[in-house]
């Protein structure tokens, strides 16, 4: 196997709606205005809410084998056999298990409906899963000719990368490699990067889009260069580059606050938090014994999920309290590609 072409995907999230400006009629609101009251500091539990046996996790540096969808039912594959643990009523179920020439699963990632499920396998192999049904919806087969490791959907488009080196069915992607390197891609130039950053040291498998600014990539270095890297991807310049001591194993930016979290590798296999941009350390979490090199984030926000080579899967409360829920009427869920304590 040649672990020179794995690549590691992540599409750009589209940027927040513009802000409306206030009318003419609040001009003197802003000249009367009241001083900004200061923000309590947000207490982070240091301990995990919840800690979930992950028997057989495959401890594989270039494999994608977590997702939380946003049904807030957590995906994680084990070997042969992708696991469902609803968040909200506590209760697991297998979703699918591929045979031995088929597997191990190598990747999962959830179609933006939270119903629909991307499974990737050893033996090149795409299946998309219909969670509600169990009903495999479709086999994609001949993209790849090794296992698919890494998957991300733009919408209805699903983007899957492979051990041979390709990037099948490219706005921005961004990919990384054992080659030290990250390319970032356009849909509309597909047979051509826009751009290719060389400044890490060691393999990128860390990489996470800015929610609050569009244009801003965080990647993370492996064991030898233990660096998170920010990027601006419109002009290709690196705007700042923190050294965090460890293999950097995968990055989450909050949807509520503007923090990053990081999964690291040896001596301590932390989750750390830090303040973007000043980049000030906000929390350290500890717990697993092996390298962290999974983490998934909730719909709401709030709890992020790892796991590890430990064959642990926790439950972290690290972006603070969920916001009271709001009633929405049901919406139909359209087809892609159509224009207990235990998790085994």
């Amino acid at each position: 196997m040649n672990l020179n072409r794995s690549r590691i995907l992540a599409f750009r999230n589209k940027p927040s709606t513009p802000v409306q400006l206030l009318p003419r009629d609040h001009h003197s609101a802003f000249l009367h205005k009241q001083p900004k009251s200061v923000k309590p500091r947000r207490r982070i539990p240091q301990d995990p809410e919840r800690t979930l046996d992950a028997p057989d996790i495959h401890d594989d540096f270039y494999l994608n084998l977590l997702d939380w969808g946003s049904a807030n039912v957590l995906a994680i594959a084990l070997r042969h056999t992708v696991y469902l643990w609803d968040a909200s009523t506590g209760s697991t179920s297998d979703l699918v298990t591929v045979d031995e020439e088929k597997g191990p699963v190598t990747s999962i990632n959830w179609a933006p409906n939270g119903r629909h499920l991307a499974v990737g396998l050893n033996n090149a192999e795409l299946q998309l899963r219909d969670s509600v049904t169990n009903r495999l919806v479709r086999t994609l087969k001949g993209c790849h000719h090794s296992r698919v490791g890494s998957l991300a959907w733009n919408n209805h488009i699903l983007t899957t990368g492979g051990m041979d080196g390709q990037i099948i069915n490219n706005d921005q992607l961004a990919s990384g490699g054992n080659d030290n390197l990250v390319h970032i891609w356009d849909r509309f130039r597909t047979t051509q990067w826009l751009h290719r950053f060389r400044e890490h040291m060691s393999a990128v498998k860390a990489l996470a889009w800015c929610p609050f600014q569009g244009n801003l990539l965080a990647t993370g270095g492996g064991e030898q260069d233990r660096a998170i890297k920010f990027w601006n991807t419109h002009t290709g310049a690196c705007l700042n580059s923190v050294d965090t001591g460890s293999q950097v194993s995968s990055l989450l930016w909050s949807k509520k606050e503007k923090e990053l979290l990081s999964s690291h590798g040896f001596s301590q296999n932390q989750l750390t938090l830090w303040k973007y941009p000043s980049m000030v350390k906000m929390a350290e979490l500890t717990g697993h014994s092996s390298r962290v090199l999974y983490m998934a984030q909730s719909p709401d926000g709030c709890t992020v999920a790892s796991a590890a080579g430990d064959e642990t899967l926790k439950l972290w409360n690290v972006f603070g309290v969920p916001e009271a829920p709001k009633t929405h009427a049901p919406k139909a869920v359209p087809e892609p590609f159509s224009h207990v304590d235990r998790i085994r």
